[in-house]
């Protein structure tokens, strides 16, 4: 089965990134920005039959019907989209595929993230994140890495960058001008955490060392948010106030959970991903106006860059100082900031690729519009390169 123009994003909602929320609970924001992205197509709470929500720690068990309750909905089709970063990108895909099967027709996509000040205690006040509640971790990861010190992301991603660096090399500046590149964008996005805070490729390889190689301006901050997108079938696209994504194409791949796992520290799950996607879309990636890519850390954008055909496998580097990533430059990537600059704000920072690329295509973007965006290639990235999924995006089905 194909979903090419069959579905569309025509609602699009998102928080300002932020450091932290105050008072703010999870279901809250979710509900909002999900009934804030219903209103933005033009829609009626009751016209939505689907809905789809990341777990979240207040609803361990039955998180949609909780969700489905809150906002007073009655929905045909629900679930929930566990895939890390790239759960945003997974909702639009199973969405999509819902609708074409005929389950539903409108579903919202939504997801959120809350983060509350340390205590005096040293512990956040509750739950911080848009994940499950806590439970007894039986993976082998929790018994074999953790109880080592391999804690976090930060080590798994600076063993990717080592071990590329080791088999293709790619230099500091190179990576730098990444996180050059998505600041310059972000200082043109006045919604982004770093907003008016423009930076250098010196500032980055001046910035602390944080893993060998990563340094600070290399890496995501935490931050609070919520983003929502509305799918819908292209039927019913056209008769709503906004001009339709459309769908063209979904990929999706998983290859392990832990980095001791993964098949390849420097081929990834995108390629499979992404291959699927533009084969369903039927486009060339020289038609590709846009590039909304999961950036965790500069190393994960270069690796997507090439596992998802842009560049050959090696040439990251090259393609990076042969190309202007620049909102106004000749391969837009990332023109809202990406999470390194406009906030990774847990499930939601992924979604933010999804909403940017919807927004790009629609023509909404203002400020930071790419001129003639046509079609959009995105990519999430969940775990340490371990969950995949790429989408196509177009203005015309």
């Amino acid at each position: 089965m194909t979903l090419r123009g069959k579905t569309a994003i025509v609602g699009v909602a998102e928080n300002r990134p932020t450091r932290y929320t105050e008072g703010a609970t999870t279901l809250g924001m979710l509900a909002d920005v999900a009934m804030r992205a219903i209103a933005d197509a033009g829609l009626e709470p009751a016209e939505v039959d689907g809905l789809l929500t990341a777990s979240f720690a207040e609803a361990p068990f039955m998180a949609p019907a909780t969700v489905v309750e809150y906002m007073g909905l009655d929905v045909h089709y629900s679930g929930v989209v566990d895939l890390g970063g790239a759960t945003g990108a997974g909702m639009v895909a199973r969405a999509a595929a819902a609708i074409a099967a005929g389950l539903c027709e409108t579903v919202v996509c939504t997801t959120a993230a809350r983060r509350e000040r340390r205590t005096t205690g040293g512990q956040r006040g509750s739950a911080s994140s848009g994940f499950a509640g806590r439970r007894v971790d039986r993976t082998p990861e929790s018994e074999f890495e953790t109880p080592f010190g391999a804690i976090g992301a930060n080590y798994g991603y600076a063993m990717i960058a080592n071990r590329y660096r080791h088999e293709y090399g790619v230099t500091p500046g190179q990576l730098a001008k990444i996180a050059v590149a998505q600041r310059y964008n972000a200082c043109h996005n006045p919604d982004a955490l770093f907003f008016g805070q423009p930076i250098s490729v010196e500032d980055v390889l001046a910035s602390p060392m944080i893993v060998d190689p990563l340094h600070l301006l290399e890496i995501v901050m935490p931050a609070a948010g919520a983003a929502a997108v509305v799918v819908t079938s292209a039927r019913k696209a056209k008769r709503l106030k906004q001009r339709p994504a459309y769908l063209l194409g979904a990929g999706e791949h998983t290859t392990h959970r832990g980095i001791t796992y993964a098949p390849s520290l420097t081929n990834t799950a995108i390629k499979a991903a992404a291959d699927a996607a533009f084969a369903m879309a039927g486009v060339r990636r020289k038609d590709i106006d846009l590039a909304s890519l999961y950036d965790c850390y500069t190393i994960t954008v270069l690796l997507t860059l090439e596992d998802a055909g842009f560049a050959k496998k090696g040439q990251g580097g090259a393609f990076v100082d042969g190309h202007n990533l620049q909102f106004d430059g000749d391969f837009p990537l990332n023109p809202h900031g990406g999470q390194l600059s406009f906030g990774q704000a847990g499930i939601a920072g992924g979604m933010s690729h999804v909403t940017e690329a919807a927004r790009q295509v629609m023509g909404r973007a203002q400020g930071r519009q790419v001129r003639k965006c046509e079609t959009a290639f995105v990519n999430g990235n969940g775990g340490i390169m371990s969950e995949q999924v790429s989408l196509i995006l177009g203005r015309d089905r």
